[in-house]
């Protein structure tokens, strides 16, 4: 009897040990879990609501309020022009509906910048910003880079034309910067850049202040306009160029033959007699 309650008391022994393990283990376990919870709780990044496209929209297309959806933005990495409030994407006291200005993929953030007003139109004119205007450049397949022009781009204009006779020392055709990093809206008649392949236009769309119109206009009339392409990322400023034939080639500037100064004589006028004599004397002034 003595034996056999030995034996309960060890087992009971034995399994109240392992309970107290297993609860140990339990308790660990959910304690390194806790931990981690707090940890991700504490890494997690501030959000805000943000109005992006459902779908993808094209220049031109009416912006209805099931193109877009709300997502969670970071709210360190919200882009400029986003519309985090529906009631601002779509004004109620407004009537007319927002167009499409450029291309929106599904799932970008719908910016002011791409989105007309509410009624307002996609031309041209929504496209201007204050104090500036559209000017038309004739271009070909040379002048306009091989059809690779779209709107949004940046170009360097350039001149070439005859200036000989108008500029001393300067002769046969010459080639000049008249202006850098002017924004295309348009090409031909298409204001969107949603253009697939090359497209030889036959003339783009510039946006530019009074003056430069000015400019760009009498450099049309008097000569042919080239146009080169900026790159994307490119913010330098172009400084003054101008090449003309003799610099091309090397040869440098024309120089003027120089002036034979012609030595003044002074004379005085006397008279003997009858005959009248011019005599040399020096000169004072």
């Amino acid at each position: 009897m003595r034996a056999i309650f030995g034996l309960v008391l060890i087992v009971g022994i034995v399994l109240a040990g392992g309970a107290v393990m297993m609860a140990r283990n339990y308790i660990s376990a959910y304690q390194i879990e806790l931990q981690r919870e707090r940890q991700a709780r504490a890494e997690v990044v501030p959000t805000i609501n943000v109005y992006v496209a459902s779908r993808a929209l094209r220049y031109g297309e009416t912006l209805e309020r099931d193109d877009v959806r709300k997502v969670r933005w970071p709210l360190d990495a919200v882009p400029k022009g986003t519309f985090t409030d529906i009631a601002k994407l779509f004004p109620d006291e407004v009537t007319g509906k927002r167009v499409v200005l450029r291309a929106i993929e599904e799932d970008e953030a719908i910016l002011a910048a791409k989105v007309t007003r509410p009624g307002e139109d996609a031309g041209l004119t929504s496209q201007l910003s204050r104090g500036m205007r559209a000017f038309a450049i004739r271009v070909d397949v040379a002048s306009g880079v091989s059809g690779f022009l779209r709107p949004g781009d940046r170009v360097d204009v350039y001149w070439t034309g005859s200036v000989s006779g108008t500029i001393e020392g300067v002769r046969g055709d010459v080639t000049r910067l008249i202006e850098a990093n002017v924004p295309l809206i348009a090409v031909d008649q298409t204001a969107s850049s949603d253009l697939d392949g090359a497209i030889i236009a036959r003339t783009v769309t510039v946006a530019a202040r009074p003056e430069q119109v000015a400019a760009l206009a009498q450099a049309q009339s008097t000569g042919r306009l080239s146009l080169s392409l900026v790159g994307a990322r490119d913010d330098t400023i172009a400084s003054a160029i101008e090449v003309d034939q003799r610099s091309l080639l090397g040869l440098g500037a024309i120089e003027a033959a120089p002036q034979q100064i012609e030595e003044k004589v002074c004379t005085i006028r006397t008279r003997r007699g009858a005959e009248v004599f011019d005599i040399p004397i020096p000169c004072t002034n």
